[in-house]
């Protein structure tokens, strides 16, 4: 019976965490945007680095959902 707890437990903490690394990421892409809008902004041009930014980070947020998916949709496997 006590295995059962842990294992909840485990897969709560794997849960909770990749949770918060998803909205850091996406947090981050965000921060790319912002940093782009401001660059246009300022001089009228766009900043490369934050449109990278935002670009890469968003990606692997829906990389991130897409496994999620596949993992729960019995059809994918």
């Amino acid at each position: 019976m006590n295995l059962d707890w842990t294992a909840l437990g485990q897969v709560a903490a794997v849960s909770l965490a990749v949770t918060v690394a998803v909205v850091a990421v996406f947090a981050l892409g965000v921060l790319g945007l912002a940093r782009c809008e401001g660059a246009r902004e300022e001089g009228g041009g766009t900043s490369t680095l934050g449109l990278t930014q935002a670009g890469l980070c968003f990606v692997a947020c829906a990389a991130v959902v897409a496994y999620g998916i596949h993992l729960i949709v019995p059809q994918f496997h």
